[in-house]
């Protein structure tokens, strides 16, 4: 881990010039404040103030001085920057005046839950990610089309896949940031990708993700093409998911593992894996936060739809993917990279806990194709559905007492009315489909 002292050498023998204070809004926004380097003490020292009436769930305007205290151990140098505009950036949490958190920083909801957890007698959640994206060609002007950059399929190579440079780009920077790539290829649908890189502790995954998305808008931008993580850009083919696998560790024992258990889990990750499957259909309302979300979460395009678990089986919510020992897992599969990670992780984490601390029970494992059940077949199984709209998880979000006490009033109060209200600027806006099916009718 980074200290504040090897920040101040790294940045001098490296020549940085200017340095992104970074935090995330409400909503999951990466967001900046540059200074440069010359201010590096004072950024050390919590100096550097936003105004927090400026950003989405943060204060009112009468109230609107914040503080950014940065986590040396994020520290970066932008690697497609250079010379007098080499840039360097950290990840903060954000501070009221007085000196106390702000309670509706999403990095902040996050340290609250781990340090619940901690208490409870456990010392990491480890989460491993697995955000997808898609590439689309720019227009003349340097403007997003809606045409994909290629027609290539899963695991498809050059030339077919027309992407594997800027991929290949995407992960060298990352690589030189001091990410740990396990994989990159091309996923199901056309023109998308995916680049798994290596599991840490929850709170520097989430970092990393922010980090990742940033890098992949930009080197995608390098190559004249646009990168978005929005969950369901093409109708007709496979959405963009993020899955999240996790784990709690004892020190360096993994708590989820327990060879004599059911398929190898502990009982400690059976009740864990009943609350993720317990609160759900709340947890959705973060883990897929946008109304396109659920243009993703229908049956036929891969990702789950129904609250079940299994091993191999890839139709249910949860999935115990192969290895046991250091690396047994669980993998939440609905969510999708528009969440903003810290939310998400919290939330599922305080499920989790809730599951651990009553010793929830999970029903039994479900390893048939759920898509092909009916319905007297899913109600005998205990299989339920996830939300299927966004407006349905938002209700059920608020009413989940445990899930409003670990993300905070203040978080949850912002984004039920900032989700209600996109939901009524959504209802109240004519689409194009609209026009094509009605205006001759």
């Amino acid at each position: 881990m980074l200290t504040a002292n090897d920040v101040k050498k790294i940045a001098k023998d490296e020549d940085v010039r200017y340095l992104r204070m970074s935090f995330s809004d409400v909503n999951g926004a990466f967001k900046n404040i540059e200074i440069p380097i010359t201010l590096l003490d004072d950024a050390l020292n919590n100096k550097i103030k936003i105004d927090g009436s400026s950003i989405d769930g943060f204060l009112p305007i009468e109230h609107a001085d914040m503080y950014l205290y940065p986590d040396p151990s994020t520290f970066v140098i932008y690697p497609w920057t250079e010379g007098v505009d080499k840039t360097a950036a950290l990840i903060c949490d954000v501070y009221n005046v007085d000196g106390t958190p702000y309670a509706g920083d999403p990095r902040g909801i996050l340290k609250k839950n781990l340090a619940e957890v901690n208490k409870m007698g456990f010392d990491t959640l480890n989460i491993g990610a697995e955000p997808e994206f898609f590439l689309f060609k720019r227009d003349e002007n340097g403007r997003p089309t809606m045409t994909v950059n290629d027609d290539a399929f899963y695991f498809d190579t050059e030339p077919k896949d027309e992407g594997e440079a800027c991929r290949r780009d995407i992960t060298n920077v990352l690589m030189a940031m001091g990410f740990s790539i396990e994989a990159s290829h091309h996923e199901a649908a056309a023109g998308q990708h995916e680049i798994d890189f290596r599991f840490d502790d929850a709170l520097h995954t989430a970092d990393k993700i922010q980090y990742f998305k940033l890098v992949v808008r930009e080197i995608a931008k390098k190559h004249g093409l646009a990168a978005t993580f929005m969950p369901k850009p093409i109708t007709g083919i496979n959405g963009s998911g993020m899955h999240l696998n996790q784990s709690l560790f004892k020190g360096s024992t993994n708590a989820f593992d327990d060879p004599k258990g059911t398929k190898g889990l502990s009982a400690t990750a059976l009740h864990y894996l009943a609350g993720l499957l317990k609160h759900a259909p709340a947890f959705t309302a973060v883990a897929n936060p946008t109304i396109n979300s659920y243009k993703r979460l229908v049956p036929g395009y891969e990702a789950p739809t129904y609250i079940a678990w299994a091993t191999d089986n890839r139709t249910p919510l949860v999935r115990i993917p192969a290895g046991r020992g250091k690396v047994a897992r669980l993998e939440l599969r609905s969510g999708d990279p528009s969440a903003n990670p810290y939310i998400f992780i919290a939330a599922i984490l305080a499920a989790g806990a809730d599951g651990i601390e009553n010793e929830l029970v999970a029903p039994a494992p479900v390893e048939r194709n759920i898509y092909k059940m009916n319905s007297t077949e899913r109600d005998e199984a205990q299989i339920t559905e996830l939300p299927g709209s966004l407006d349905q998880a938002i209700d059920n979000l608020e009413k989940d007492d445990i899930l409003v006490n670990a993300l905070g009033n203040t978080f949850v109060d912002f984004f039920v009315n900032s989700k209600k209200n996109e939901l009524l600027a959504y209802k109240t806006n004519v689409t194009n489909w609209e026009h094509n099916k009605y205006f001759n009718a």
